[in-house]
């Protein structure tokens, strides 16, 4: 089973992301929640560019990804579960709930320490926020992110079909809350089990007060359960500017830009003010 699972993740993985980035793409197009100002052509073909250098650079560098780990730790018994013998279905949903708790703490971490919001901070300088945006992060957070993700499953062995549900939700409701699509009265309903467009937006606020709230990418329990939960935007979702105070051009948007980001001059994240070097 174990083998079958990871055999097939790249074909599953890439299928479902296609199908819900053009989907999410065709219903911006249809009812868009803001009005877009910058050409769509520089952003998408500038964002489209960063994820696939992210999905090299993950090849290249990790022998095995998050469901590979997740493979060889079924096969050897490593991890938590394996130790208590855990039922595979709690294990699936333990292991679940408990990856997507990582994925919460760790936003919250690139948002603390300056040195990490260095690299965080290139997703937050998006003029705009739409289903691209949620493409758009460094490659070095990806690197460190996918880290994290393998350190949870070699500690905790939850299932192979378990990690690879988890990485497909979670590329698919990056895609989705990232997405300029109008939800109407059913967000309030929507936003209780998943993020929503109108719930990341406001994370996406150039107020740092706004910023350093709803740091849920799939789950949005967490950011009720530690208190970072902000309902709306103070200037309301028509009003409010996308982005950071500094890094505000659309030469910013371009590939190299991105890349070199980290090593500009600007804010310092949740914890610091603008940096003065």
């Amino acid at each position: 089973m174990a083998d079958s699972v990871l055999a097939h993740e790249p074909i599953v993985r890439g299928a479902i992301f296609l199908a819900v980035l053009l989907g999410m793409a065709v219903w911006e197009l249809s009812a868009p929640r803001r009005r877009r100002e910058i050409p769509r052509l520089l952003r998408w073909s500038n964002n489209i560019a960063l994820v696939v250098i992210d999905t090299i650079l993950l090849r290249v560098t990790f022998p095995v990804l998050a469901v590979g780990a997740a493979v060889l730790a079924e096969e050897r018994g490593w991890g938590l579960f394996h130790a208590l013998e855990v039922p595979v279905l709690l294990a699936g949903v333990l292991g679940f709930l408990a990856l997507d708790l990582a994925i919460y703490l760790q936003h919250v971490l690139f948002h603390a320490v300056p040195v990490l919001w260095r690299l965080h901070r290139m997703h937050h300088a998006d003029l705009e926020f739409d289903v691209s945006t949620g493409l758009r992060f460094h490659p070095v957070e990806i690197l460190l992110s996918m880290g994290i993700k393998l350190g949870v499953v070699a500690a905790l062995g939850p299932p192979a079909l378990a990690v690879l549900v988890f990485e497909v939700v979670l590329n698919a409701t990056s895609l989705f809350n990232h997405s300029n699509v109008r939800l109407g009265g059913a967000d309030r309903i929507v936003r209780l089990f998943v993020v929503t467009p109108d719930m990341h937006r406001v994370h996406h606020s150039v107020r740092p007060s706004e910023t350093n709230r709803n740091f849920g990418f799939n789950l949005p329990w967490w950011d009720r359960l530690f208190g970072t939960y902000t309902a709306q935007p103070r200037d309301g979702h028509e009003g409010m500017t996308i982005g950071l105070g500094e890094f505000r051009t659309r030469r910013d948007l371009w590939l190299d830009r991105m890349l070199l980001q980290p090593f500009r001059k600007g804010s310092r994240g949740m914890f610091g003010g603008v940096d003065r070097d």
